[in-house]
């Protein structure tokens, strides 16, 4: 695991997660400040999606490229090896990322008319996409117990029977939580949702995060309507290779993919671009699994260290260690602090986080850090919070 506490100086990248903070948290300099916000990780990419990039620039033409059967091949087989999730090459279409795929399906199954829900908190894109279509929100909050997450059934039931109500965008493992749902809640899930001909959108992207050792369970691998769910899957995340963009639409339903790719047309969307399908080979090979089995320990220790470190120091914060990705949950509401007061405060210590209100308008008191990084920068970031605190 030597391989991740290699530092990189991401400044001057073009990186959003470390050269756009100035403009993000409106602040006149950043140089000093460790970005803890952006889900992106610090960690090179793997060395056999690098080399297989420079083998594809080696060849010198990079006109039209088509997502082949060797693409397809690479996906269906990564998802029955990781997942025990069969599958078919057919069954997949591709986009530039998870939330442009979500996008796209939205506009496809809705009409300005129509509602969609999400749980709360979530991913702020899961709230600002169906915005900007025209859609109407409805929000299903989440039940909180000992700083867990739980689905609340018979509201979330409630807001299924809407008639405006088409869509249901599901966040599987959750961000910013990390909640891993057992095969009883997405058994339960699958079944209102046809019950109700609600189309499900399952955006899977951290499903090769877990840090529990447990399996991740695809939805549609349990669902008993399988045809109803559309799965949104991506090698961006996994890998840190979001500058790439790749992602995966899958849906067992014909009917559903032709739709799918007519809304593609209109935008006049080519699929993945040459690097892209040349890097979702390489990441979805024996060497990709052979990676995470290092880099899922090395995000394990981050987060002990990280959650015993802070707990220790504030005894007023808590955090429930995620059952996936390389995020935190951090509950501060204990300390009585607002907000804008704990952001401003967690700048002048030199450490940016992102504000619980992100990821829905009730969550003040929480924040989001993000711990993929080197050891060292975690511990300076670790330190710079828990000043922000005293």
């Amino acid at each position: 695991m030597s391989h991740f506490n290699q530092t990189f100086n991401r400044k001057n990248t073009a990186s959003l997660k470390w050269d756009l903070m100035e403009k993000v948290y409106t602040i006149p300099d950043a140089s000093s400040i460790i970005p803890m916000w952006v889900a992106d990780m610090d960690f090179a990419a793997p060395s056999f999606i690098t080399e297989s990039l420079k083998a594809r620039l080696d060849f010198p033409l990079f006109g039209y490229t088509f997502e082949n059967e060797a693409c397809a091949t690479a996906v269906t087989s990564w998802v029955k090896r990781r997942h025990n999730w069969h599958i078919h090459n057919d069954d997949i279409m591709y986009h530039q990322g998870v939330v442009p795929a979500i996008a796209t399906i939205i506009e496809a199954f809705t009409t300005e008319d129509d509602a969609v829900i999400v749980n709360s908190p979530v991913y702020p894109p899961f709230f600002n996409i169906p915005r900007q279509l025209g859609r109407t929100v409805v929000s299903s909050p989440f039940i909180e117990k000992k700083g867990r997450l739980y689905f609340d059934f018979d509201h979330f039931e409630r807001l299924l029977q809407d008639d405006k109500v088409k869509i249901f965008v599901f966040c599987h493992p959750h961000n910013p939580a990390g909640r891993v749902w057992s095969q009883d809640e997405l058994v339960k899930i699958d079944a209102l949702c046809a019950a109700n001909n609600v189309l499900i959108i399952s955006d899977e992207i951290h499903c090769d995060l877990m840090l529990n050792g447990e399996q991740h369970i695809p939805l549609a691998k349990v669902s008993a309507t399988p045809d109803n769910i559309i799965t949104c899957m991506a090698p961006t995340k996994t890998f840190n290779i979001a500058g790439i963009q790749a992602s995966m639409m899958i849906t067992s339903d014909a009917k559903k993919r032709l739709k799918i790719q007519n809304t593609l047309a209109k935008h006049g969307q080519m699929g993945l671009n040459t690097f892209a399908i040349t890097a979702v080979q390489a990441a979805f090979s024996d060497a990709g699994i052979e990676w995470l089995n290092d880099l899922i320990p090395y995000l394990n220790a981050n987060l002990d260290y990280a959650i015993d470190t802070i707990e220790k120091a504030l005894p007023n914060i808590t955090i429930t260690k995620p059952d996936a990705t390389y995020l935190m949950w951090i509950d501060i509401r204990k300390t009585g602090i607002a907000e804008k007061e704990i952001m401003q405060k967690l700048l002048d210590a030199g450490v940016a986080l992102d504000p619980g209100t992100k990821y829905g308008a009730d969550f003040d008191g929480f924040l989001r850090m993000n711990i993929a990084c080197t050891r060292q920068t975690l511990e300076q970031g670790v330190e710079r919070f828990i000043k922000a605190f005293n």
